[in-house]
């Protein structure tokens, strides 16, 4: 007999009766239905509190008047690279090297606030620092890496096109390889 076979069954009057024999009431978290918190790390927990806090603090009272004038507050993103949020999944190159877990939850935190500096943090890290550091030489690493994640400069990724909207597989400008001077020639439109 299974176990819940046996928690099911008791004796009535001799003859053996299915019924309930233990009810269980469990109380469901709409705040985290999915029971996030329950699997997180402490040092993700710590990431997702710190952040959240400078977002919360520091973040929020600039983004109502700067989404009304249209302003975009170049000094948070050197704020994101002090508090190392740019390209945080990279080892070395001071970048933090944290898990994935941490930069979705760090991504979140920004969410929260303001989905422009959440595309600005998630563009920079990666769609511009991720590519340098899976497929770039060592110099360009050590170039343009600490650069980027102390938000010194800004990348940023050119998709839209006039004639294709944002559909990368659809894409018309090229980049053509001049082998004689080592560079490339780019021909295309971008809007935006």
């Amino acid at each position: 007999m299974h176990l819940l076979s046996a928690l099911c069954l008791t004796c009535h009057g001799g003859r053996a009766r299915p019924h309930l024999a233990l009810r269980i009431s469990v109380a469901f978290n709409w705040q985290d239905a999915l029971d996030l918190e329950g699997q997180l790390t402490e040092e993700e927990i710590m990431i997702r509190d710190s952040f959240r806090d400078y977002c919360q603090e520091k973040l929020m009272p600039r983004i109502l008047m700067a989404n009304r004038h249209e302003h975009f507050h170049r000094e948070i993103v050197s704020e994101m690279g002090e508090l190392g949020v740019l390209g945080p999944t990279i080892k070395g190159y001071g970048c933090a090297g944290t898990s994935y877990v941490a930069y979705g939850l760090i991504a979140r935190e920004v969410e929260r606030v303001d989905s422009g500096y959440r595309s600005v943090m998630s563009v920079q890290s990666s769609l511009v620092m991720h590519p340098i550091n899976a497929y770039g030489t060592e110099a360009q690493k050590e170039k343009y890496l600490p650069r980027l994640a102390r938000g010194e400069i800004l990348g940023c990724f050119g998709l839209t096109e006039p004639n294709h909207g944002s559909d990368p597989s659809s894409m018309e400008t090229r980049a053509k390889y001049n082998p004689s001077s080592g560079t490339f020639s780019i021909s295309g439109a971008k809007t935006w």
